[in-house]
């Protein structure tokens, strides 16, 4: 990636200019990973609401969704009349686990939940990210102290392409008000407290008091709390 397009991603504070631009001037193939959380539904809005089809829109279907997450998921195809690719885990491989360990093995320790996160979204993302040079993510810094070093835009040497992170700096106002101004499909667990949205048997509401991530595998330690998506 050129330097001048790394340094207007990096410097700009508009989002709908920055994917513009980078849609027009990087040749390479340009994906964007969405959970259907508020965040990624922003990002969602700004791709399918200006046409920028060479962007490749995913998500990686664990099959263990809240049926409010399928209700957006649902509600965007309808809205925007574009196309959301899915992405399955191999069936074998959660068979076995399950047949294993049980169908809520991942509650047992955390060994058990990162083997849970690994066949159901890890290998997805892999296949999803195959032959990608940016991709792009709805992460946040307020979302995990975990996430307070990354970089707008930045060099995944693992995955060998860029990361772009264009909401990296915003705040959840920030995120509301974009939905509310758009009228944006959101998922209505966000209205019961539910923060960061993932698998229905690991995600509950906030309670009071309660940082961002809390909601997210509450019942392991707090430094454990990520599932080898984001590294």
């Amino acid at each position: 990636m050129k330097t001048e397009l790394i340094q207007f991603l990096e410097n700009a504070n508009n989002i709908g200019e920055e994917l513009d631009f980078l849609v027009n001037n990087f040749n390479g193939k340009i994906v964007f990973s969405t959970s259907f959380g508020i965040e990624d539904q922003v990002i969602s809005h700004v791709i399918f609401s200006r046409n920028l089809n060479n962007v490749e829109v995913f998500t990686l279907d664990t099959g263990r969704f809240f049926a409010e997450t399928y209700a957006v998921w649902d509600k965007t195809l309808l809205q925007y009349g574009k196309n959301i690719k899915a992405y399955y885990p191999y069936a074998d491989k959660v068979e076995n686990y399950v047949n294993k360990n049980g169908i809520n093995a991942f509650y047992n320790s955390v060994e058990l939940r990162k083997e849970c996160c690994f066949i159901r979204k890890v290998v997805p993302l892999g296949r999803a990210l195959k032959d990608a040079n940016v991709w792009i993510t709805g992460l946040r810094t307020e979302q995990s102290e975990n996430r307070n070093a990354l970089k707008k835009i930045e060099w995944d040497e693992e995955r060998q392409l860029y990361k772009y992170n264009p909401l990296l700096n915003w705040s959840t106002e920030d995120v509301v008000m974009f939905l509310k101004k758009f009228g944006v499909p959101y998922n209505t667990l966000h209205d019961e407290n539910f923060v960061s949205i993932g698998c229905a048997p690991c995600t509950r509401a906030l309670k009071p008091g309660e940082d961002f991530r809390a909601g997210r595998w509450w019942w392991e330690d707090k430094s454990k709390k990520e599932c080898g998506l984001h590294r």
